[in-house]
């Protein structure tokens, strides 16, 4: 499954993954690789996978 993901990084430094076709599937990390590992398993969960 190929699912869309927005990254943006934050006034506070740190960024801000969102899945764009889950409905309230967020999270962030201190570096971009972290927020996208975090929003990998955010999905997971999400999914119930």
């Amino acid at each position: 499954m190929t699912l869309k993901v927005s990254i943006e990084k934050g006034e506070d430094g740190y960024f801000t993954a969102r899945c764009l076709s889950l409905k309230s599937c967020v999270s962030q990390g201190k570096t971009r690789e972290e927020a996208l590992e975090n929003i990998k398993e955010a999905i997971d969960l999400y999914l119930g996978l």
